[in-house]
């Protein structure tokens, strides 16, 4: 077995073209095999091998930097920079995570979560390699529809007219960005890569340069030489924005790339390698459905079959719901940023496929286009996860709130998501979702709840609405309560919001067991708040105990907290979130008990206050 004799890249550049391939067999098996066991993202990966197999034959990754956009293809990446053993831990607590993290290996040039950005990193990386005076290449990877962001072409804009050495890989695995892929498309492709073609250019450009007017020469004949090759063939969108292009190469040859590669390293200029590649590849269930292999949960890897929760999720009931909404009012649309199965609006998009919009990884564009249509007496309802709304901030505002438009907002996976860690718990949104003026934010604790909330948010409110809920099902807590208050108590005043109250009644349940008498108030909003129910509970029992899934900056803890002290009320009080730190991947329990968010910590708070001497 070739794969477990790989230790360091030397050990790679050591390999005949026929172990390439037997290598690149094996990758994809244990690939298969080991996410079967930690679920995580398999299609993508397994459609990058022999590119990050030719990556690491050309590029010393512990120096040159490899910029992943989007960070979950980085598996094969790790296999061969010394984390092949660590597989089992992929994605778990203390284990390595699913995308790149430059505190988990020097190979690992920036952490990648949300898309598009790579190549702006990869630029202020050249220019900083420019900057210092220092030797080393600069590679962005770009796959999985990172184009279809707006901020990729922010990049790719500045960074073509830079001149910066640097190189963009564009892992083309069916995106309609395809550039003209003719016959003689292909032969100039492979003219371009070859050596001489290559040491004849750089050494017209090194004697023009030492010539008086050598540079306008080379500018001339430059021009000339690529209004010739236009004429003949078009253009390409990467060469207009500046670019030397070279492709489209097979994806799954590594010698064709390997060769790519240095050509484009001996160019010394921004310059595009199109590779075409099969998403899945390898693997016949990925291969026939690479959408049900992008992020994947636990599987057979004889058969692919998933293994189902079986306990439904908030996503599943929100599609159904909006369905629900979309068959009374013909005016409701719903519009995702390229999660249209992971948002559940699979079914949305078949009853109704001319209300529904997929924009692609371009949340902005998908809140501004919003705008539009509830500007217009639409009700649009973007399905969006809460780390991925966060891109989309300066549209919430300016777009929406200023104009006070009824756009709903379904924020996805809010609160912790596990394993794909600190790049996607949905955290920040209870702090900058609320100090919206106008907005309206529902959390619902259940799928009863999520129902009622979001039919009263698209069908009665007026202005943005969000309603927020979490990744999975819900919990033992299944009532559709009219009132704030859940349980009565006297000893202290526990307030939550969300799913969070399965915990808090489980921890309640303890107190009881201790004689003390909690009392738990749920919020069903988080704006506007219901601080007069919060205030009247803590002026009976004097103890305020409050507990969010979310970061500490801008909780909703500190706004009652504030509210209830002016109005004069004398009470003890203590609150716990998930702290000032960005919280890492592991397990959504696991993550709670070590917050003291689980049932256990919540008891031991409210203990803690109850006997508190003030």
């Amino acid at each position: 077995m070739i794969l477990s004799t790989i230790h360091s890249r030397d050990d790679l550049l050591r390999l005949t073209a026929a172990q390439d391939a037997q290598l690149c067999r094996e990758i994809r098996s244990f690939l298969v095999s080991h996410v079967a066991q930690t679920g995580g993202h398999l299609a993508s990966n397994l459609g990058i091998v022999e590119t990050t197999l030719a990556i690491h034959k050309v590029f010393d990754t512990s120096r040159d930097r490899l910029v992943f956009d989007v960070g979950h293809q980085c598996y094969v990446h790790k296999m061969l920079t010394g984390r092949l053993e660590q597989f089992d831990t992929l994605r778990k607590l203390g284990g390595i995570a699913g995308f790149p993290k430059p505190c988990e290996s020097v190979h690992d040039a920036f952490i990648a979560g949300h898309a598009s950005n790579a190549v702006s990193v990869a630029l202020g990386m050249a220019r900083a390699r420019t900057l210092e005076n220092k030797d080393y290449n600069v590679i962005a990877l770009l796959g999985d529809g990172a184009l279809t962001g707006g901020l990729a072409y922010e990049g790719l804009n500045n960074a073509g007219c830079s001149r910066e050495p640097m190189i963009v890989i564009l892992n083309d695995n069916g995106m309609s960005i395809t550039p003209n892929v003719g016959a003689i498309a292909r032969y100039l492709s492979r003219a371009r890569l070859r050596s001489r073609y290559i040491d004849l250019k750089l050494r017209y450009r090194n004697i023009t340069a030492k010539i008086p007017g050598g540079h306008a020469i080379y500018n001339f004949t430059h021009r000339l030489k690529a209004k010739l090759r236009r004429s003949l063939i078009g253009t390409t969108i990467f060469e207009n924005l500046g670019f030397t292009y070279l492709g489209p190469i097979d994806g799954h040859n590594t010698g064709d790339i390997v060769a790519a590669l240095k050509t484009a390293v001996r160019l010394r200029e921004p310059v595009l390698v199109h590779l075409i590649t099969q998403k899945g590849k390898g693997y016949a269930p990925a291969e026939r459905a690479p959408q049900d292999f992008h992020g994947v949960g636990r599987f057979d890897p004889e058969t692919g079959f998933v293994s189902a929760s079986g306990d439904g999720s908030f996503s599943g009931e929100f599609g159904r719901a909006l369905e629900q909404c979309a068959k009374e009012d013909a005016r409701v649309c719903a519009i995702t940023a390229a999660m249209q199965q992971g948002t559940g609006l699979s079914g949305f998009a078949r009853m109704f496929p001319e209300r529904f919009f997929d924009v692609g990884i371009a949340e902005g564009h998908a809140v501004s286009m919003a705008a539009g249509l509830a500007k217009q007496g639409l009700v649009p309802v973007v399905a969006v996860y809460s780390t991925f709304l966060q891109r989309a901030y300066d549209m919430l505002l300016h777009d929406i709130a200023l104009l006070h438009l009824h756009v709903v907002f379904a924020v996805d996976r809010a609160g912790l998501v596990g394993d794909d860690g600190e790049t996607h718990h949905g955290v920040f949104d209870p702090g900058f979702l609320t100090q919206i003026p106008g907005m309206r934010v529902y959390a619902p604790a259940n799928f009863a709840e999520l129902r009622q909330m979001l039919r009263e948010a698209i069908l009665t409110c007026k202005g943005p609405v969000a309603v927020r809920y979490p990744r999975g099902g819900e919990g033992t807590y299944t009532a559709c309560a009219s009132s704030p208050f859940i349980e009565n108590g006297s000893d202290c005043t526990v307030v939550t919001y969300g799913t969070t109250i399965n915990e808090v009644l489980a921890a309640a349940e303890h107190c009881r067991a201790d004689g003390i008498r909690p009392e738990l108030v749920k919020l069903p909003m988080l704006a506007p708040l219901d601080l007069e129910t919060v205030a009247a509970s803590v002026q009976k029992t004097g103890r305020l105990v409050i507990v969010e899934e979310c970061a500490e900056q801008a909780c909703i803890a500190q706004r009652l907290i504030a509210g209830i002290t002016e109005r004069g009320l004398r009470f003890t009080c203590s609150h716990r979130t998930l702290g000032k730190r960005f919280v890492a991947h592991g397990s959504v329990s696991e993550l709670r008990a070590m917050a003291g968010l689980d049932a256990d910590g919540i008891y031991k708070l409210i203990m803690e206050v109850v006997h508190h001497e003030a």
